[in-house]
């Protein structure tokens, strides 16, 4: 079993009358990239600072690295790194001086910075002052700083938010290289599920202070994928001539729906031989949701799936 790097359980915040954060539990283990969504001001920004120790907790429990305790809890997060209080940035230094500042007390070699600069795609910069640096290069910098104490979890509040489209690429590309390259377990947090989609491996929906869903990367997909969506009162008949097609990846959501997810382009194919089976077929089609249609549902908004009805 992987090792828990992360173990909130009941966690609440309360600020007055409003619940920042409600039994909020979450289990993450090395190796993951896990995203937190949910709308701004659902409590991403709350939960991730009471994991690092930026503020205290109501209720409930946090253990990190197995550890549990006020100084236990100090103990971890020395393996920890953070990005949601951005270090400061020196603006009238170069990106190399200013991981040299933070990395004074740390020991760590000119080697190291070198690997950090290439890792955070800042090599090129050479005497560039910060000041001048694009808000992509400068949330490189500030997450290089964070990894100078080489943690082994890492927690990102927001890293692309701002970001023009190559400096959103640039962040995924340097996510997964931190997880691959580096072995560190990463927890980061977006409002938007279609940019989490691209980099996390598990996700966390969040919504008024609570986790309303917990689902993997894998099963995300399978739940938004493009089927056809079949709806008979024979579903069970409907299923036979399925397998008599060869038709395997299918499930039967209930006792009159059934979504098919393979052989997408041959909807009339499949009416056609149900229909000469004796299938009443009361709908056909081809469904797609966005992701963006799916969290909008699972928060209680509203949904734009479309279905191409045959």
């Amino acid at each position: 079993m992987s090792e828990t790097i992360l173990k909130a359980t009941n966690v609440s915040k309360v600020y007055g009358k409003h619940k920042a954060l409600d039994k909020v539990s979450i289990e993450i283990k090395r190796g993951m990239i896990y995203g937190l969504i949910g709308e701004n001001g659902a409590g991403k920004s709350t939960f991730m600072r009471t994991v690092m120790g930026l503020i205290t907790i109501d209720s409930g429990a946090i253990e990190l690295f197995g550890k549990t305790g006020v100084k236990g809890l100090q103990h971890a997060r020395r393996k920890m790194g953070q990005s949601i209080e951005m270090p400061a940035l020196y603006p009238e230094l170069t990106a190399r001086m200013n991981l040299e500042v933070q990395s004074a007390n740390g020991g760590v070699s000119e080697r190291e910075i070198d690997d950090l600069l290439r890792l955070m795609n800042l090599s090129h910069t050479g005497k560039k002052k910060t000041k001048n640096f694009s808000l992509g290069m400068r949330q490189r910098l500030a997450i290089a700083s964070t990894l100078i104490t080489n943690p082994e979890f890492l927690i990102l509040d927001e890293p692309t938010n701002g970001l023009d489209p190559s400096g959103i690429v640039e962040m995924r590309e340097i996510i997964h290289r931190l997880v691959t390259e580096r072995g560190i377990t990463v927890l980061l947090s977006s409002h938007l599920l279609d940019e989490l989609s691209q980099v996390a491996t598990h996700y966390g929906i969040l919504h008024d202070g609570k986790i309303i869903k917990e689902i993997s990367k894998e099963k995300l997909a399978r739940e938004t994928r493009q089927y056809i969506e079949l709806e008979t009162n024979e579903a069970q008949q409907a299923v036979v001539v399925l397998d008599q097609m060869g038709i395997q990846d299918y499930e039967m959501i209930n006792r009159t729906e059934i979504n098919i997810y393979e052989r997408l382009d041959e909807v009339a194919t499949i009416n056609q031989s149900l229909v000469l089976a004796n299938v009443r077929v009361s709908r056909i089609g081809i469904t797609r949701q966005k992701l963006e249609d799916y969290f909008l549902q699972l928060t209680g908004g509203t949904s734009n799936a479309k279905s191409i009805n045959g």
